[in-house]
């Protein structure tokens, strides 16, 4: 007799949108799904990380206390590569989620990051499972990019947002994947504004990185007064849309070519960049993903 296929789990980018994938594993569990290897791009590598740590509770309750000062009190601001510098945010994790070597992991797994210089998609499948989680979530232009083998790496977004093909050549035979970009196109979200927060949230001067992000974003200091025509988008909001439509645009052609065998895709588009303390409703719409598609799920694995 045959035994159960072995069975991947692929955990798409999305930034603050990632916390979706903590509600979809819980509801995945209860359903008696239980991963052979886990992937992860972004968000999806801090998630699936501390899945495959075993730590997942412990990330989901954290995730639930975060308030908006909490939230910009972890981004540390700068001008050097990227608007954030990411340090302060990978300290906290250090303290809170023991670092381990790929090998010492409950699961396999395995990270998605891109070589900054020839544009390749790297595989994170050794060494410190911390430093690989820090490269796939360098959102260029906003934080700065991890050096590796006289290179940099940044987030693996720009090259296989959701990596179903990473699975396969890690032996999946069967898998879900979950796409948190399906809906983000077509939405203007005010990041600027929310950087401009975290500047004032760090302690900011008069004059100092506040006011140049509110430059950045288009303000002209009087809230009251309606612009006599549309104004343009703000230099961070192009920058992120941007990048919202690249990364749709090449998962749509990776999964054309390596689809997966369920794909889940929560319904995301109103959480911004930065809305990471509104991880409650990002939870509970990853678990109703993977309700919707409960009949699939159970279609493919028998269960």
């Amino acid at each position: 007799m045959q035994g159960k296929p072995r069975l991947g789990l692929v955990l798409g980018s999305g930034s603050a949108r990632g916390w979706a994938h903590l509600g979809a594993l819980a509801e995945l569990s209860a359903m008696g799904v239980s991963p052979d290897v886990v992937c992860g791009c972004s968000m999806g590598a801090l998630v699936g990380a501390a899945y495959a740590m075993g730590d997942l509770g412990k990330l989901e309750s954290w995730a639930l206390s975060l308030d908006r000062k909490q939230v910009f009190g972890l981004l540390d601001l700068s001008f050097k590569s990227g608007l954030i510098r990411g340090e302060r945010l990978m300290s906290f994790f250090a303290s809170h989620f023991v670092d381990c070597d790929f090998s010492e992991l409950q699961r396999e797994f395995a990270v998605v990051a891109t070589d900054l210089a020839t544009g390749r998609e790297i595989w994170l499948r050794e060494g410190s499972v911390l430093q690989a989680v820090r490269a796939s979530i360098a959102l260029p232009g906003l934080m700065r990019p991890l050096p590796h083998d006289k290179s940099f790496l940044v987030d693996g977004g720009l090259v296989n947002p959701v990596p179903v093909s990473l699975a396969r050549a890690m032996g999946a035979e069967v898998v879900i994947a979950i796409d948190l970009g399906s809906d983000v196109v077509g939405r203007r979200r005010g990041v600027g504004a929310e950087l401009s927060a975290a500047a004032a949230a760090n302690g900011d001067r008069p004059g100092g990185i506040a006011n140049w992000l509110r430059t950045l974003r288009g303000d002209d200091g009087d809230d009251a007064k309606p612009p006599a025509e549309p104004s343009f988008p703000s230099l961070v909001s192009v920058l992120t849309t941007s990048i919202n439509i690249m990364q749709v645009r090449i998962a749509r052609s990776r999964l054309a070519g390596d689809p997966a065998d369920v794909l889940l895709t929560p319904r995301l588009a109103h959480l911004g960049l930065l809305d990471y303390h509104r991880a409650a409703e990002a939870i509970e719409e990853g678990r109703a993903a993977v309700q919707r598609m409960q009949a699939a799920i159970r279609q493919v694995l028998d269960v």
